[in-house]
């Protein structure tokens, strides 16, 4: 093994029923085109800044990490590859043994690193390697300086997003308990996302409000069971999950996209806290008037449009419903890896009755239904967009939604202009 280092607002209100919320939904199960859990060490490594993510993986890894994050040789990333070579795979050394050399070398280089996470992989699972004892062994020796967790970032079943999802459900049962009321926002989420939401929640009232993932290890949010937690990712489900296991409690809402969900998403907390409306209105109204006028500067070029979502990321239902109801397109197929229909309940009461769902992938049968839709503009990830680029479809990188802050008031106008501006490209290209 090597180491590769003014005025209040009207607010429009969910729907109690209707939508599509019993609509039927296409199952597909065939061939995915998906990028692995790893990806999403991209984003996490610089939410946790004292963390470190050691995947122990092959050079195809390693390869795939200096791609997305685009990290140049002479950085010092917060994340790296112990590679499993010939001589692991033949059985020549033992694969612990070079996984406690690797991190000895990494921590002895790295004194300012406080949680080390072992991110399995499809070779270390395919190999067999226990990286939950291996975690456990490396634990005793190095506590209480660095913590060691691990969890899976392998692309055998899941999507991509599910990285996120593994990291922060390891991170659930070393919470300290609590028996106090308290509000945890789940998802990570951008810096100054965060700061906008935490200035927000002061105005509206909730002045004690904790994020996980915190900004630092250290720095871990409390649960117990007086917890009430809103996620600000839907594809959080084992985090949810673990989080119930300590007592917390969810709190129902569609996510923090655009105008309207991030008005219910606030609301929830807000009714929770029985927080006076007035109060909340008028905490809300400047961000929110915002970006409602920021909003209907770009409607014009979406509203009438017809748009195609392949399965990504599961953010496409509620971007879905964003694109539906505050600008006006058509939703001509909605897919998403999977449907959690607890979490999205609320989102699917919201979308227009009919909409077609579909949940997994079977990619040859869905490029023949985008192909006879012939819509306006493809949600899609990287493998597939250059080639319906080249048959004449406009397109957007469905992953550039996950790397991109879109949550919350300000972000409303950037989100809508991520769709907008490959429309107004092709139709320059056009011209």
């Amino acid at each position: 093994m090597s180491a590769a280092l003014a005025a209040v607002p009207v607010v429009v209100r969910p729907k109690a029923a209707g939508g599509c919320s019993d609509a039927p939904v296409l199952k597909e199960r065939g061939q995915r085109e998906v990028f692995c859990g790893l990806t999403g060490i991209i984003w996490l490594h610089r939410k946790i800044q004292d963390a470190f993510f050691l995947i122990v993986g092959s050079r195809t890894c390693a390869h795939l990490m200096q791609s997305a994050a685009g990290v140049m040789i002479f950085a010092e990333p917060r994340f790296g590859t112990a590679i499993i070579d010939e001589r692991d795979l033949a059985g020549m050394s033992d694969a612990n043994d070079e996984l406690d050399r690797v991190v000895a070398q990494l921590l002895s280089r790295r004194p300012d690193i406080k949680l080390l996470f072992l991110v399995g992989s499809c070779p270390s699972e395919v190999i067999k390697l226990d990286l939950s004892r291996a975690a456990e062994r490396l634990g005793r020796s190095y506590t209480p300086n660095v913590r060691v967790l691990n969890y899976s970032g392998s692309g055998i079943e899941t999507t991509f997003t599910q990285g996120e999802d593994a990291c922060l459900a390891a991170l659930v049962p070393g919470l300290p308990a609590t028996t106090a009321k308290s509000l945890m926002v789940v998802g990570a989420l951008a810096d100054v996302v965060e700061d906008q939401f935490r200035r927000l929640f002061a105005a509206i009232g909730i002045a004690d409000v904790q994020f996980l993932p915190p900004r630092r290890s250290t720095l871990l949010p409390v649960v117990g069971p007086n917890t009430k937690y809103l996620l600000a990712q839907p594809f959080l489900a084992d985090t949810a999950r673990a989080l119930e296991a300590r007592g917390a409690t969810r709190l129902e809402a569609p996510f923090p996209l655009g105008v309207e969900g991030t008005t219910a998403w606030f609301e929830a907390a807000a009714r929770e806290w029985n927080i006076p409306d007035t109060k909340f209105q008028a905490a809300i109204a400047p961000a929110a008037t915002r970006a409602t006028a920021a909003l209907g500067r770009i409607r014009h070029q979406l509203a009438g449009k017809r748009i195609f979502f392949f399965p990504d990321s599961q953010l496409e239902i509620p971007l879905a419903r964003f694109l539906s109801r505050e600008l006006d397109m058509n939703l001509v197929e909605v897919g998403t890896p999977f449907l959690h229909r607890q979490h999205l309940a609320t989102e699917l009461d919201m979308l227009p009755a009919g909409t077609m769902l579909s949940e997994g992938q079977h990619v040859e049968n869905q490029l023949d239904r985008c192909r006879a839709a012939q819509p306006d503009i493809v949600v899609c990830g990287l493998g597939l967009a250059n080639p319906l680029e080249a048959e004449g479809m406009t397109t957007k990188w469905a992953i550039e939604l996950v790397f991109t802050p879109i949550q919350g008031y300000e972000q409303a106008a950037d989100l809508a202009e991520l769709f907008a501006r490959p429309l107004v490209r092709r139709a320059r290209l056009a011209a």
